[in-house]
């Protein structure tokens, strides 16, 4: 359970986070990115535990990677996450035109629009992974509609704020603590939700599968959701493309699944294939993961802990 905060110190919270969004936002696009961009190299030095979990993480991932490659994943890292700071700073600006603008679709037409003329839900999973900011206007801003999964901040007036800038298109978020009954609902009903699979989840909220060959506790949401809603899954990715200066949203081909009638193994192998995806976009753009997470933190019964 986070400490309580206190009035005083919540609303100081907030003006914080006010203060440097609007700060960096007040630039023109591309400054405000370049700006946010500097502060996340200035990161790597102030927070030097995050570093050594980015570089625990890659020593599992890739066995023989070399000091100098460590750090250039490391440095990329934390300019991603600049970057999105940066990019989140202009969302109070955006008008439907930037959006279309400044973020390119791939796989649209070959992989969402087939999906969407089904009229079955559509679970949409991407990862910590160049901006997945990016996914709170997508949607709104090319024509329909969107809800999102997402853990809302302890701190709610700073939750409050970040949730307007993020609803501002008109995607929908949703508290994934107490909204169960309201995803399946939504699926059913044939709409869209999107979801974070790459993180680390306690054992009991999830189910151990193989990234970068190493058992990792991933959440089976996502595999209940469709089994129970056939839903259809997408995999969809934003990645930071430094010649066109703008996101792209790579839409991959749906992943396959069926139902066996044994739950557990249906569970096992969608989840499987869903983390393979995102370990397919990480070894293709390592240096905008979130490699700053301890995604092997839970461990099977009788193993030891690597960090």
């Amino acid at each position: 359970m986070p400490k309580k905060r206190s009035k005083f110190q919540a609303k100081i919270e907030e003006l914080a986070v006010r203060l440097i969004l609007r700060a960096i936002g007040i630039f023109p696009y591309g400054v405000s990115l370049r700006i946010g961009k500097f502060i996340g190299k200035m990161v790597v030095s102030l927070f030097p535990k995050l570093s050594k979990t980015a570089n625990r993480n890659l020593e599992i991932a890739f066995l023989d990677i070399t000091e100098a490659e460590k750090h250039k994943i490391i440095k990329g890292t934390f300019e991603s996450l600049g970057r999105q700071l940066g990019f989140v700073s202009q969302f109070r600006k955006f008008k439907h035109e930037d959006i279309r603008e400044r973020i390119e679709i791939v796989g649209r037409e070959e992989n969402f629009d087939p999906a969407d003329k089904t009229g079955r839900g559509i679970l949409f999973f991407t990862g910590h992974f160049g901006s997945w900011e990016v996914f709170n206007l997508l949607a709104p801003a090319f024509g329909y509609g969107m809800n999102i999964l997402v853990r809302r901040i302890d701190n709610e007036l700073v939750e409050k704020y970040v949730d307007s800038l993020r609803t501002k298109f008109g995607a929908v978020t949703i508290d994934k603590k107490r909204s169960a009954r309201k995803m399946y609902r939504l699926l059913e009903q044939g709409k869209i939700l999107g979801i974070l699979a790459d993180l680390n989840v306690q054992e009991k909220e999830g189910i151990f599968v193989n990234f970068f060959g190493i058992p990792a506790s991933t959440t089976t949401s996502i595999a209940k959701l469709a089994l129970k809603t056939n839903a259809i899954i997408m995999p969809a990715f934003a990645v930071w493309v430094e010649e066109k200066q703008k996101y792209v949203v790579y839409v991959e081909p749906p992943i396959e699944f069926e139902k066996t009638g044994d739950s557990r193994k249906d569970i096992l192998d969608i989840t499987q294939k869903i983390t393979a995806v995102v370990e397919n976009f990480v070894r293709k753009y390592p240096e905008q993961w979130l490699w700053i997470h301890k995604r092997w933190n839970t461990r099977p019964k009788g193993q030891k802990g690597f960090y």
